[in-house]
């Protein structure tokens, strides 16, 4: 059974590989200051609008998901961006993925947030098989600077 729960201080050496694999499918690698400071802010009771779950089988972390609460011009209330959702692979199927995106949508729903959307590689067909039954696509293409 999957049990998902708010990150912690006490987690950061089981996280810092889920967040590098999560890195490492994006290949994408970072300087310890951005894992330090990530982390840091995570489990920070000051830092309200960027928080952490994760999920646990059998009592060892398998997930993690990174979410940031923001303004937005349609909206009264804050919005949630799901910005990283990683589960090992050894995990992959279990159900944590989706536990952690359910745990997403609960904190989403306690601050009152209307709204959770992430975004995706379109290639990611794994994933995307799993976003496909718990959220809906859109038609938007992201632009970058």
């Amino acid at each position: 059974m999957t049990v998902v729960r708010p990150l912690a201080a006490a987690d950061e050496a089981a996280w810092r590989p889920l967040w590098r694999g999560y890195l490492a499918f994006y290949e994408t690698d970072l300087p310890e200051e951005i894992y330090a400071t990530s982390f840091a802010r995570l489990v920070d009771p000051a830092v309200t609008d960027y928080s952490g779950l994760v999920a646990e089988a059998d009592g060892r972390p398998v997930g993690i998901a990174h979410y940031i609460f923001h303004r937005h011009g349609w909206r009264i209330e804050p919005v949630c961006y799901l910005q990283d959702l990683f589960v090992a692979p050894q995990a992959r199927g279990t159900g944590a993925g989706r536990a952690l995106i359910e745990g997403v949508y609960a904190a989403a729903d306690a601050a009152g947030a209307p709204a959770v959307y992430w975004l995706t590689q379109a290639e990611n067909a794994t994933a995307r098989r799993l976003y496909d039954r718990i959220g809906r696509a859109t038609s938007f293409i992201k632009y970058v600077r």
